[in-house]
């Protein structure tokens, strides 16, 4: 069998958020996306063996699915499940300080990592968004999070305005980053969790400074920095090891397209980023 040429934006994507995730932690996904449950599942068979991974929907632990499903509340998710957890087992396990890595994302994502799914609008109601299922609390307690979102790119209307998904501030705060917009810190809030330690986009990765301030990390083979910087409602600092995402290997690749035979992960990918590819060297 001829081992895959080229990786599509979304592998590229998958990857990026596996890289994100440590062995030996306990790992929650939470409900939707596919880009995350694939990531997962790609770290378990790669560089994360020991993870012990919390499927969303049915909070079985360590499931072996054969395919992904079309939403992820579905029982083939579960196949191969070890045990299983009750939701208020899972949040004891973050608020004890055991559950290592979660993955979150929102219509507003600010500067210091808060997310919005809540509400657009400060003084009068814009949109009401479906809100945060406990995201507030898990992003206080749990270690480590991961941001994602595949919705970066914000081109113009027809009068020209943007809705950025990459904000300065976000209307109404559901889940918590590094800082307020009035700039009080996690420490003085009194949170254990460390907060968000990257952002994965279809443009590129930010990871955090020092004063908690998203980072433009990397790009991919087909973005510059301009792009970017034109599609992100905030000014942003730039590592100044600045490099090109590391692609999958073939074989990983080979693993994603073995799992994800549908191509669910591409329904969260706009239908010009679907398009997109890289060379595998």
């Amino acid at each position: 069998m001829t081992k895959p040429s080229h990786c599509s934006l979304g592998e590229a994507m998958i990857h990026q958020i596996a890289r994100t995730i440590e062995d030996g932690i306990l790992a929650f996904h939470g409900f939707g996306s596919p880009l995350v449950q694939l990531a997962l599942h790609l770290a378990k068979r790669t560089h994360a063996p020991r993870m012990v991974l919390v499927a969303g929907a049915t909070y079985g632990v360590n499931p072996s699915p054969p395919f992904l499903t079309p939403t992820s509340n579905d029982w083939v998710m579960d196949r191969g499940a070890e045990c299983h957890l009750d939701i208020e087992g899972l949040f004891d396990l973050a608020a004890s300080g055991r559950m290592g890595r979660m993955f979150l994302s929102g219509l507003q994502i600010d500067r210091f990592g808060n997310l919005n799914v809540t509400r657009l609008g400060q003084e009068r109601l814009q949109l009401k968004l479906p809100g945060g299922g406990g995201g507030c609390n898990l992003s206080c307690d749990v270690a480590h999070v991961t941001i994602w979102t595949a919705a970066h790119r914000t081109p113009p209307d027809a009068k020209g305005r943007r809705r950025f998904r990459l904000v300065t501030d976000c209307d109404f705060i559901t889940s918590v980053g590094h800082r307020t917009s009035e700039g009080k810190n996690r420490v003085e809030m009194g949170y254990q969790g460390q907060g968000p330690d990257g952002i994965v986009t279809e443009l590129g990765v930010f990871d955090f400074d020092e004063s908690g301030h998203a980072r433009l990390a990397a790009i991919y083979p087909d973005v510059d920095v301009d792009t970017v910087r034109e599609n992100t409602g905030f000014d942003f600092p730039v590592r100044e090891d600045l490099s090109v995402v590391p692609l999958p290997t073939r074989e990983m690749v080979e693993f994603i397209r073995a799992l994800d035979p549908l191509k669910i992960h591409e329904r969260e990918l706009k239908s010009e980023d679907r398009l997109r590819s890289f060379f595998l060297a």
